[in-house]
C-alpha cells in the first residue's frame, strides 16, 4: 500500500469566507472543508494555524487571483499579503497557485447541480477551493 503524503491545504480567499480543501493521504484527489467565516485576518490566520496543525499540513496553497492576462493586481497583491502573514503563522510554505477560472467553473458545476442559490453562494468557496487544489495535485 502506498504511504501517505504530507497534505496539502487549498485556500480559496474571499472578502467573507475562506473557500477550503485538503488533499486525502494519498495526495491524489482534494476534499472540501466547512469554509472559514472571516472575522479578523489575526483571528483568521490564528484558526488556519490550528487547522494545519490539526491535519498534519505541510504546503498551503492559496488562490492567485491574477487578471485574464496574467497580470497581478489589487486581489493577488492582498492574497500575497495573507500568504506571507500566514507563512510565518503557520511555519509552512505557502505556494500561490493561478486561481483565474476556479470560481467560474465552481459556480458552473454548481449551476447545473440545481441548488439553490443561497447554498450556491455558500458552496462555492469550498468548490472553488477543491478545484483549486485538484488543479495543483493533477499538475503533479
Amino acid at each position: 500500500m502506498p504511504s501517505p503524503q504530507p497534505r496539502i491545504l487549498a485556500l480559496d480567499l474571499g472578502k467573507k469566507r475562506i473557500g477550503m480543501a485538503i488533499s486525502d493521504p494519498l495526495g491524489i484527489t482534494a476534499q472540501g472543508l466547512p469554509n472559514l467565516v472571516r472575522t479578523t485576518k489575526r483571528a483568521d490566520l490564528v484558526e488556519i494555524a490550528r487547522l494545519v496543525e490539526e491535519r498534519d499540513v505541510a504546503l498551503i496553497l492559496i488562490g492567485n487571483p491574477l487578471h485574464m492576462s496574467g497580470d497581478e493586481g489589487r486581489q493577488s497583491a492582498w492574497a500575497r499579503e495573507f500568504a506571507d502573514a500566514l507563512a510565518v503563522r503557520a511555519s509552512r510554505p505557502v505556494r500561490m497557485w493561478d486561481e483565474r477560472l476556479t470560481t467560474v467553473e465552481a459556480s458552473r458545476v454548481l449551476r447545473s447541480s440545481g441548488i439553490s442559490i443561497e447554498k450556491r453562494a455558500r458552496a462555492v468557496d469550498r468548490l472553488s477551493a477543491v478545484i483549486l487544489l485538484q488543479s495543483y495535485l493533477d499538475s503533479l
